[in-house]
């Protein structure tokens, strides 16, 4: 009888460590997080998130009568699909909304000229620069003898894209003035071709782009304070991997110049 019962203890024992086992194993495989890089990889396909109205970073155009969103910020974001062997997927929504849509998981990194503010470092991310441009004022042709400097823009109509950076800097250096931010440039552009704005406020590559394919409009003389800032690619925060990856590809584009043609190239095609 005893050794019946020792070998029933022994059994009851070596079952219950097989249990804890199995089940200790179980909660490790839970407790391991999937990398976004892996999960990416999965899935087959990046998001990219950007707001198609900003030639040369990315604008609509009609390629063999389809309309299709390119531009030199698309040209980079296949290239880090490209390495990371799998396909690319486009969002394009309004600026304002791009940071929101990351935090949510709608998309996997925002590529739209976004330059890396200390506001929005809090909530996300950011590569390294891959690009440098300066602010500018586009006008219309017919003001460019009234417009010339930032003293002639107070208490004008003042049109800049909401959320952008270019918000801030109208509200800091024209304050007397009324500043209009709309979601998109081309409205924008709109707004002050039918002279509901007087001046808008974009990147130089933007004003180029949208100046070359309107003769009512040109760049002013107008010289904003602004401080050298670059645009950057955004990743949701705690997806160190991606912005590494994405680092790897920016910095092999800019040493061997490729950005640069891709910059240029994109003014070239720029139309709307």
């Amino acid at each position: 009888m005893k050794n019946i019962n020792s070998k029933k203890i022994i059994s009851m024992i070596v079952t219950i460590l097989i249990a804890f086992s199995l089940s200790a194993c179980s909660q490790g495989k839970q407790s391991v997080a999937v990398s976004k890089i892996d999960s990416i990889k999965e899935k087959g396909k990046i998001v990219i998130g950007t707001s198609a109205d900003y030639p040369p970073y990315e604008f609509h155009k009609s390629i063999q009568g389809k309309d299709t969103i390119v531009g030199f910020d698309i040209e980079i974001a296949k290239e880090v699909a490209k390495d990371l062997g799998v396909k690319l997927e486009i969002k394009d929504m309004k600026f304002d909304g791009l940071l929101a849509a990351l935090e949510t998981g709608n998309i996997d990194f925002v590529a739209a000229g976004m330059t890396p503010t200390e506001d929005r470092k809090k909530n996300v991310n950011f590569s390294k620069i891959y690009y440098t441009a300066i602010q500018c004022v586009v006008i219309r042709t017919e003001d460019e003898g009234r417009i010339k400097s930032l003293e002639d823009l107070k208490n004008k109509k003042i049109g800049v894209q909401k959320g952008a950076v270019q918000e801030q800097l109208a509200k800091e250096q024209l304050s007397t003035s009324e500043i209009k931010p709309l979601g998109k440039v081309s409205d924008l552009i709109l707004s002050l071709n039918t002279k509901k704005v007087d001046a808008v406020i974009v990147e130089l590559p933007v004003a180029k782009a949208y100046v070359n394919q309107n003769s009512s409009l040109t760049l002013s003389k107008v010289q904003l304070k602004t401080k050298e800032e670059g645009s950057a690619v955004a990743v949701k925060k705690g997806n160190e991997d991606l912005v590494g990856s994405i680092n790897t590809t920016i910095t092999k584009l800019i040493k061997d110049k490729t950005i640069d043609k891709l910059v240029e190239d994109a003014n070239k095609g720029a139309e709307y």
